[in-house]
């Protein structure tokens, strides 16, 4: 089959669908657009799959890291002064992204779901439509009996051809999503695991203060230092 018969076939199964047709091809752009847009977004290959090795080294040295993760170290890193700052650091940038994705998921799903209805909607009609040449009677019935069917297939099949790949990326989607996630919350360990010991003094001193307990082991008479952190990379 050439090009010129796959557009002829083409154009003969839009016009035997009826103008549920229209509906489902606005519904693919939207979804199969707003699914691309997503996976673009989520597109974060080369740091979901880091070592851990990788991430200590970038986390003791954020100036020799890429820079994307270079950006997300140094945020999370920069100005903080106990293991909750660097927590509450994670759960900003967690709380920037993911609720985003899951509503461009949510979105995306909903279109997808919506794809087989518009094709019962086109089945309903179509069998409707036979219903009618059927009690009409007359010399063009058969015509149009054909016409219904042919109407309420068509609706049909193409529905769960827009449905079948939209499922298929919102899977996709999903996955990276989960990915994401789960790299969030292992650089998060990380980063607290390398931070805990240069933490460790302040944060003692601090809950024995707040519990009305004199500091021990010479707390009281050490100065707080900041971890060493790298230098700023210019930009």
């Amino acid at each position: 089959m050439n090009t010129h018969d796959a557009l002829q076939q083409l154009l003969h199964t839009w016009s035997n669908g009826g103008w549920v047709m229209a509906a489902l091809a606005l519904l693919a752009l939207i979804t199969y657009a707003t699914a691309a847009r997503l996976l673009m977004f989520l597109y974060h290959r080369g740091l979901t799959r880091m070592s851990d090795a990788d991430l200590r080294r970038y986390v003791a040295d954020p100036a020799n890291a890429p820079k994307q993760i270079r950006e997300l170290i140094r945020y999370t890193q920069d100005e903080v002064h106990s293991l909750k700052d660097i927590e509450g650091r994670f759960r900003e940038v967690e709380a920037a992204k993911v609720p985003e994705v899951d509503r461009r998921l949510a979105f995306v799903n909903v279109m997808v779901i919506s794809a087989p209805l518009f094709g019962l909607l086109g089945t309903v009609l179509g069998m409707l439509l036979t219903f009618r040449a059927i009690g009409i009677g007359g010399s063009s019935t058969s015509d149009i009996i054909a016409k219904g069917i042919s109407e309420a297939l068509v609706a049909t099949q193409s529905g769960m051809m827009v449905a079948i790949p939209g499922m298929l990326l919102a899977y996709v989607a999903k996955r990276w999503r989960n990915e994401y996630v789960a790299f969030l919350a292992r650089l998060e360990g990380i980063a607290l695991r390398y931070f805990r010991p240069q933490f460790h003094g302040m944060t003692r001193h601090i809950t024995r203060s707040e519990a009305g307990l004199p500091p021990t082991n010479g707390a009281a008479s050490q100065p707080v230092t900041r971890p060493a952190l790298a230098e700023p990379v210019p930009a």
